[in-house]
Order: structure tokens, then sequence, then C-alpha cells
């Protein structure tokens, strides 16, 4: 963990290269730094998905597309970002500040010339139950 899962709707497949924007956050996620100055997220463990919704309803439904019996003019990006416990309030506020910057940079063309939507969300959680199983870890955990 983190893990930061964005789901989006279909509609920006064409307009956006969603591998590129996985890399762009994962990136944003690496380079956020504490309070201290100490990387907040493991490189190793640092994991970024994205998920199209085919079937979605946002809003009205957008005059134009759903007049046409499409699904709407209108996209929506919902990001989460799930991470363990222990880390401060402050570099909470850090990591959320730094990864809806990054979000806001990769959608600013989007934004500015369409009707959508944009998410971000930190949830720091208590698992009932977590196994991990990782040869990445040791890729990154070398000693000096």
């Amino acid at each position: 963990m983190p893990h930061l899962v964005i789901y989006y709707t279909a509609n920006l497949e064409p307009k956006l290269d969603m591998t590129a924007l996985c890399r762009h956050m994962a990136d944003a996620m690496l380079a956020v730094r504490d309070e201290n100055g100490k990387q907040v997220f493991p490189t190793g463990g640092t994991r970024v998905l994205a998920y199209p919704a085919p079937h979605f309803a946002v809003a009205d439904g957008g005059a134009t597309g759903q007049a046409a019996g499409g699904s709407g003019d209108y996209s929506f990006v919902y990001m989460n970002l799930r991470i363990g416990k222990g880390r401060t309030a402050t570099t909470h506020q850090i990591a959320g500040q730094a990864l809806s910057a990054a979000a806001r940079a990769q959608f600013a063309r989007l934004l500015g010339s369409e009707h959508m939507g944009l998410t971000v969300q930190i949830d720091e959680g208590h698992e009932v139950f977590d196994a991990k199983h990782s040869t990445l870890h040791p890729l990154f955990n070398k000693a000096a």
C-alpha cells in the first residue's frame, strides 16, 4: 500500500491517455514528502490502477448525448487513495493537496473545455485482514 484506484466514465477513453495518467499519479505519489522531508509512500508499494465505467449516469445526462441516445456529455473521474494507518493529519493534507494538484494538471484541458467532475479522496483504515506477498519491495529497500 498505497493504492490509488481511478474510476472514470468511459467517454473519457478517447480524450486522455490513461496509462500516462497512471504513471503521472504514481510519480506524484512518490514525490510526496511529509513535514520532516521523508518520502511518505514506499516506492515498492505504490500502485495506480484505472478502470473505465462503461455504464454511467452523471448529473442530468447532458442534453446532447441523452437526446441522441448516448451516455451524455458529462464525465467524471473518482480517485481513491487507500493508505495504511499511522501518518499524521498534516501528512494527509500534504498528500491530498499534491495528488489533487497532479490530477487537476492532467485534466486541465478537459476541465477547461468540458463539463466534468473530478474527485480525489484519501481513505485510511483499519484492516481486518491484510496479507501481502511481493517481490517488489526488495528492489527498493537495498541497504545504502
